[in-house]
């Protein structure tokens, strides 16, 4: 892929004015969860307060969960605001980043508008979307600074092991690069979730935030993890982002690390409901064929009679409901589907794709 600096982001120009729908599907995180779930009382709540690089107490909570060093966390303005970051303060115009195929789009978005020469590694749906070492091996040259996944995937929900991130940071070590992995939905393993891959050695950087498997995306509250010089570089390159978090967020993103499993508990409970209904549904198809993830917040199933771009409109227009194009991920003939809405939209969403499905037969 060239270098050509992109402004915008195809992707995040639909999800704003095309996915909307009576039954939207194409939310890759949980139902928002609502303010009255929280403990919070309005004398908990501040418009202003202290702001340095971080709030404390936040930054105590987020280490704490991370397991980390408070001066290993960096807070951001969510996880794509973390990505962003994260990029910018690792390459410069004109490096290689390796980046994985299919991909959430606003990495490679961001890349390019960076600046950077994107390659990209194929995670093949016929491979259960398993990352090949052997072919990131072969994209490395001297100009490479950073390799980029996500863990678990987005779109497929596939979980990349610690075996196979030991030997990515063995291969970015040699080279004199990083790995950066987004793992804003790894929390969905639950009780399994392993420790982020930044434990794995200081050429790892990793996004996360609290707003996909916990519903909290209005509290825009993400982080990075990073070792401490470079958090410190982050750290001064959002200065010229932004000045001072809304405080108040701050200090509901502490009162909601305070009680996450209360918040988890409920996503869960979405998630299992919701994949049950959706494993049924496939199994009665035979046009869709899907890597069968037992974790995660979306699935990417392959449509059998080809394009999907035709299925999608259909299903908008006709049926009320919206998933995500595979263009969007350039594999057209996969739409990602969310498996984290409430849990009747759901079972009426997925009702009116069968009569898509059908109807296109």
């Amino acid at each position: 892929m060239n270098s050509t600096r992109l402004m915008s982001s195809d992707y995040m120009y639909w999800a704003r004015l095309c996915s909307q729908a009576r039954f939207n599907l194409s939310n890759s995180g949980v139902a928002g969860y609502p303010m009255a779930g929280l403990p919070a009382k309005i004398e908990d709540l501040e418009i202003n307060g202290p702001s340095t690089y971080g709030y404390e107490p936040l930054q105590k909570l987020l280490a704490a969960k991370c397991a980390v060093s408070p001066d290993n966390v960096v807070a951001a303005n969510g996880a794509s605001m973390g990505n962003f970051l994260a990029l910018a303060a690792t390459i410069e115009p004109g490096d290689e980043v390796l980046i994985e195929h299919p991909t959430y789009e606003l990495l490679v978005s961001a890349a390019l508008y960076l600046g950077a020469e994107v390659k990209r590694f194929p995670r093949r749906f016929n491979e259960s979307f398993r990352i090949n070492l052997n072919e990131i091996a072969q994209l490395i040259t001297p100009r490479t600074r950073l390799i980029v996944i996500t863990n678990l995937h987005n779109p497929s929900s596939a979980l990349t092991g610690e075996v196979t991130l030991r030997q990515l940071g063995e291969l970015a070590r040699e080279a004199k690069a990083r790995v950066m992995v987004g793992e804003i939905y790894l929390d969905a393993l639950y009780e399994q979730t392993p420790l982020s891959a930044f434990h794995l050695g200081n050429e790892f950087i990793t996004t996360n935030s609290l707003t996909k498997i916990y519903g909290l995306s209005g509290l825009r509250c993400g982080w990075i993890l990073a070792e401490p010089e470079l958090a410190r570089r982050i750290w001064r390159l959002n200065d010229l982002m932004m000045n001072n978090p809304a405080h108040a967020a701050e200090r509901l993103s502490c009162i909601a690390l305070s009680n996450l499993e209360r918040i988890k508990d409920r996503a869960r409970l979405l998630l299992e409901t919701n994949r049950a209904a959706w494993t049924r549904f496939v199994d009665s198809r035979d046009d869709l064929d899907e890597l069968r993830s037992p974790y995660g917040t979306v699935s990417f199933p392959r449509w059998k009679q080809g394009n999907v771009d035709r299925l999608c409109d259909v299903l908008r227009e006709e049926y009320e409901t919206t998933v995500v194009p595979g263009r969007f991920f350039q594999m057209p003939e996969h739409f990602r589907i969310g498996l984290g809405c409430e849990t009747d939209v759901f079972a009426h969403g997925i009702q009116r794709l069968g009569l898509a499905l059908d109807a296109l037969r």
